[in-house]
């Protein structure tokens, strides 16, 4: 169906009214809007919802996946990392990191303004809270917008944060009594999994493909209860496997021999071959110990692990040392030139937000997900990580079934390292007694709905879709790809800052950043919301060095920022900064304790 002029007109009309909030909070023009229809029936008007949500909540929501990867592209210093350093390296991480998690941040707060008054926005899943395999502790959490983060007008926004405060330190009330008194008040909330930046070492080091932005909203909260990010055993097959196999009395999740998932897969497609299976799993030097028995099981198979420069059926080369969530949009098969058919799944593991996301996905896919829980530690391969992290650590006889797994006796250290994980696992309300789990576990109501939002910075492998473009001076297009079990659709907005780059970067900036690179904090004309933008900053950027006293409070205890995450110099500045609003301007910032260096 050809769209006439007028119904262009009226298309870019309605998005640039819906989201005027986001347009005008980071100053910019909407030029244009295309709507390519992926799946599903395309309906007459293109804008035509297709998510548990309105109309302008939908369209607010996928602005801001688009602007993240705008802002996060131009603004994050894309590619400055070649040829650093780890220290180097891991520094521009966190600037990106800063600046994606500043702007999904501010988009979110700027589009929830026109939530219904009873409906509030809460983070979930985040990504960022640990080292991820290759990176040390001493690097600290990236900047990341993490559990407990509400979005929402300020009445509903103040009372929720109370209850995240008593959900977080009040072990009595627990998840049962946080949902019970939410649907009391009669109050919604949408449950969000967040990566404000996937592949971000990628983003750093300058590669053409991979970075993305990714936000998943639910129409119910995640039935976590504190802060978690850990690694999860992923398996995700398309549904037809599943069900072949079930008619034959198999059971297939993340346990079953890979031999047996074959012979289920030659069930499904007789006659395909094993060569055209493309089983996408992550690689690397540090992957080797957990998944290396992983690999030599599919290729004693003589199935095709997917590896670096693949092509797959975009014609964009794919890569394998990270970006686990995306791969799942290509899980499915297709036919080559000659008639044949391939296949392509995941196998392997993920950081728990991506798997969850991945897993999320599955309704709207048409595949089906299998997770079981990692440890964070890459000491054991995955086939015995599942019995690690079903111990009980209080039992007598704990020491005695870690060494029975790692094949010698572990030090005490190293076994309450074990332990904690599994508490924290446990106190982050994860069923770690199950054989294995899915997407369904992480929902206190079994139906539920999903609305995933991607906003691509750079070329994706496994959709296709382009990354930020560069029309002309200050123009941009970028895409975003919006699915629900609806239907899917890519989403191209043209956009043009009205302030130009220079002016922009600042306006995408974080204050702290700001500050910390030079601009002078003194002279710049101070706004009580900047009380607000430098309590979420801190939040975002220097996670591990906060306590949270009572439901207002933030203590910054200066000792725990490492070196490695902000140099001396910069916390030293961060200090002064901060001091310095306290000084002259008390009321506003009543909600800050400072701990100085030395001091904590």
């Amino acid at each position: 169906m050809k769209t006439t002029e007028r119904q262009k007109s009226d298309l870019i009309a309605q998005w640039a009214f819906d989201t005027r909030p986001i347009l005008g909070r980071f100053h910019l023009w909407l030029q244009d809007v295309e709507v390519d229809w992926v799946r599903g029936d395309r309906p007459e008007h293109a804008h035509r919802t297709l998510s548990f949500m309105d109309g302008p909540m939908e369209r607010l929501s996928t602005m801001t996946a688009a602007i993240t990867a705008l802002g996060t592209q131009l603004f994050g210093r894309f590619g400055e990392a070649r040829g650093m350093d780890k220290v180097g390296i891991n520094r521009v991480k966190k600037d990106a990191d800063a600046i994606s998690a500043y702007v999904m941040s501010e988009s979110l707060w700027y589009a929830t303004r026109l939530l219904p008054e009873n409906h509030a926005i809460m983070v979930c899943l985040g990504e960022g809270l640990m080292p991820k395999a290759g990176e040390s502790p001493e690097m600290g959490s990236n900047p990341q917008l993490g559990f407990g983060r509400v979005y929402a007008r300020p009445q509903v926004a103040q009372w929720l944060d109370a209850r995240v405060s008593r959900l977080l330190n009040d072990p009595s009330f627990g998840w049962d009594g946080f949902y019970a008194e939410t649907k009391e008040a009669g109050l919604t909330i949408w449950g969000a999994a967040i990566d404000t930046l996937e592949n971000t070492s990628r983003f750093a080091k300058g590669k053409k493909t991979g970075p993305m932005t990714v936000l998943h909203l639910f129409n119910q909260p995640l039935n976590i209860t504190m802060p978690y990010e850990g690694y999860i055993g992923n398996l995700l097959l398309p549904k037809e496997v599943i069900e072949t196999a079930a008619e034959q009395a198999v059971l297939i999740d993340y346990h079953t021999p890979r031999d047996k998932v074959l012979a289920a897969i030659k069930a499904t497609w007789p006659g395909i071959r094993n060569e055209h299976i493309h089983v996408w799993t992550l690689r690397g030097q540090s992957r080797i110990t957990r998944l290396q028995g992983l690999w030599d099981q599919w290729q004693s198979l003589g199935v095709h692990l997917v590896e670096d420069g693949w092509l797959p059926p975009s014609g964009i080369p794919a890569f394998t040392d990270s970006g686990t969530y995306a791969p799942a949009f290509l899980i499915g098969t297709w036919e080559d030139e000659d008639g044949a058919t391939h296949l392509f799944f995941c196998d392997g593991y993920a950081a728990s937000a991506e798997a969850m996301q991945a897993a999320s996905l599955a309704p709207s896919l048409g595949f089906e997900s299998s997770l079981a829980v990692f440890s964070s530690k890459f000491k054991l391969s995955y086939d015995k990580e599942r019995f690690v992290m079903r111990l009980d650590p209080a039992a007598e006889n704990f020491a005695e079934r870690m060494a029975e797994l790692f094949g010698a006796p572990l030090e005490p250290e190293r076994l309450e390292s074990y332990r904690d994980m599994i508490r924290e696992a446990r106190a982050a309300n994860l069923d770690l007694d199950k054989r294995c789990i899915r997407a369904d576990e992480f929902f206190p109501e079994k139906r539920w709905d999903v609305l995933a939002l991607c906003g691509y910075m750079q070329p994706d492998p496994y959709t296709g879709a382009p990354g930020v473009e560069k029309l002309e001076e200050n123009v941009y297009r970028v895409t975003t790809h919006l699915a629900t079990p609806r239907g899917a659709k890519n989403i191209h907005l043209t956009l043009r800052f009205m302030e130009g780059l220079a002016d922009s970067r600042l306006i995408f900036n974080p204050l702290i950043n700001r500050f910390l690179y030079g601009e002078d904090f003194r002279q710049r004309a101070v706004k009580i919301s900047d009380s607000g933008r430098l309590r979420n900053e801190l939040q975002t950027v220097c996670s591990e060095a906060l306590e949270h006293v009572g439901a207002r409070v933030i203590r910054v205890i200066f000792d725990r920022i490492a070196e490695e995450v902000m140099p001396s110099a910069q916390q030293v500045l961060l200090l002064e900064v901060l001091r310095w609003y306290k000084e002259h301007h008390p009321i506003w910032f009543d909600w800050l304790e400072i701990v100085p260096p030395s001091e904590a």
